[in-house]
């Protein structure tokens, strides 16, 4: 078991890292193993539900929602799709994917100053092609057409959708980002207790915290008192490729309230304190690789 155990740390380091990852994109792996090794489209969609599934069996349910917030041409809703078939058929969770778009319209009216970016961005932008992108979506999925800020009011109402578990944000703008957001502060929405969210356009050279998508996450922070979003916290832990820049782009929305009311039903944690024999066996193995560490050193010189 120790020498896996090393080995499969060994493999996360620089540059076996790079032949492990290649090695396992063509092996049957665990849908574990592909998020760890980012072997998905959208490794941080993938990272996402995974966590929002287990999540969903801490507190006991059997089905949740995942999101994506700007469509496009497709691309991330057919591999948020392919990701939810395969972490529901592993972890028996039911994952039901939404998308929300403009459609063939593209990008909105902007709001009229520098929050939406109009140095980078444009009217029209991004139109989606839906005829087309329709043809891979399966029953899984459901595709909602219009302005965030009239269909996200009346998501819960007309679509009856399992707990919220994961959120992807690539609409560009503040204002349909800010609008999107408040998909958190509807009286009857479900969620949760800790959400995953990926926000794509947050690292281009005209991001700042006073507009586009970070000035979005701020302003609602500072308006709810319920949901708060945070980083995502421990996500590089662990990970082959800590430095990946998607790791930097997620966040969690916390239910505080939902989580206020929890009292967990299960046995005390305790932490061993290793016996005598144990401890001094330890100490010998670490005096004895210590030693050995010196004699290799002279060995050297």
């Amino acid at each position: 078991m120790g020498v896996w155990h090393a080995m499969a740390r060994l493999a996360k380091e620089p540059p076996f890292r790079i032949f492990a990852r290649a090695l396992l994109k063509g092996l049957p792996v665990s849908v574990r193993t592909r998020a760890l090794w980012e072997l998905s489209l959208r490794p941080a969609y993938l990272a996402g539900v995974l966590a929002a599934a287990d999540q969903a069996r801490r507190q006991g349910l059997d089905q949740i929602s995942v999101i994506e917030f700007g469509v496009a041409a497709g691309n991330g809703l057919v591999a948020l799709q392919t990701d939810a078939e395969a972490i529901e058929a592993e972890i028996g969770v039911r994952v039901k994917v939404y998308g929300f778009d403009m459609g063939a319209a593209g990008l909105p009216a902007f709001a009229g100053d520098h929050r939406d970016h109009p140095d980078w961005w444009r009217p029209g932008d991004f139109p989606m092609n839906e005829a087309t992108l329709r043809t891979r979506l399966t029953d899984r999925t459901t595709l909602i057409l219009g302005d965030v800020k009239d269909t996200v009011p009346e998501f819960f109402q007309r679509c009856h959708p399992p707990p919220i578990g994961f959120v992807s944000f690539d609409l560009d703008l503040y204002s349909s980002t800010r609008d999107a957001l408040r998909i958190f502060a509807l009286p009857d929405r479900t969620m949760l207790w800790h959400v995953p969210l990926y926000f794509d356009d947050i690292d281009f050279l005209c991001n700042h915290k006073f507009a586009g998508e970070l000035f979005a996450i701020d302003e609602f922070n500072a308006q709810t008192c319920d949901i708060k979003i945070d980083r995502w916290y421990g996500v590089k832990e662990g990970r082959p490729f800590p430095e990946r820049g998607f790791l930097d782009k997620l966040y969690v929305a916390h239910d505080l309230k939902a989580v206020s009311a929890v009292a967990l039903n299960r046995e005390i944690r305790e932490i061993p304190l290793p016996d005598r024999i144990t401890e001094n066996r330890n100490r010998s193995k670490c005096q004895a690789t210590a030693e050995e560490a010196k004699l290799n050193l002279c060995f050297i010189k």
